[in-house]
């Protein structure tokens, strides 16, 4: 299975880098105008069980910083450019490349960020059991509408329950919810705010 998913991951991920190449240097052109350069934005994740790999994506945030050189809340740096970028999904075309390059897979758990590794549970951290995706199982079940916990959820759900025609099935899925745009953002935040772990404590004393 895990050749197969592989073999798919690379044809699809180079078919869809030559098709889509019209937007994708577009897309660069516009984040080089409006947002300046770097014009691709490199971020440290936690790939398979864990290891670290540098996912690709259309920055849509400038570097704005306070006095004291303290980058400034998401909301100020979010532009009306970047707002358009994200509803597209057009920021996460570059991470076909990661795709192509073996980093990632085109359905898994999303690569999140390398500070919350320590803050899982046993069972949440079973998400690093496969390979992160570019879109997911918790993508297309709420994407950043829904709770961190409820998306763990939905990544272990995955993980157990992973097969070629449940990939199929998100990436349709998928398609659906880019042309409807929906759960681009959690309510009251202008992205999604910082998962800060799991209080085992508090659920034992409810």
């Amino acid at each position: 299975m895990i050749k197969i998913k592989r073999c798919f991951d690379f044809i699809v991920s180079l078919i869809a880098i030559i098709l889509l190449s019209l937007f994708i240097a577009i897309t660069a052109i516009i984040v080089r105008f409006k947002l300046g350069s770097p014009v691709l934005f490199k971020q440290q994740r936690p790939g398979l069980y864990g290891k670290p790999f540098y996912v690709y994506k259309f920055r849509t945030m400038t570097d704005k910083r306070d006095e004291e050189g303290t980058l400034l809340p998401d909301n100020v740096r979010l532009t009306k450019t970047g707002k358009i970028i994200r509803k597209l999904s057009l920021d996460e075309l570059p991470q076909l490349f990661n795709v192509l390059k073996g980093d990632i897979s085109l359905v898994g758990p999303r690569p999140l960020l390398m500070e919350y590794l320590p803050l899982y549970t046993k069972e949440q951290a079973r998400r690093h059991e496969l390979k992160p995706g570019i879109t997911g199982w918790a993508q297309v079940n709420g994407r950043n509408a829904i709770s961190w916990e409820e998306k763990f959820e939905l990544d272990v759900w995955y993980v157990d329950h992973q097969s070629f025609w449940l990939d199929i099935k998100i990436l349709f899925m998928t398609v659906l919810k880019v042309f409807k745009s929906e759960g681009i953002n959690q309510d009251g935040q202008a992205t999604i705010e910082k998962f800060k772990g799991y209080d085992e404590r508090k659920t034992n004393n409810d």
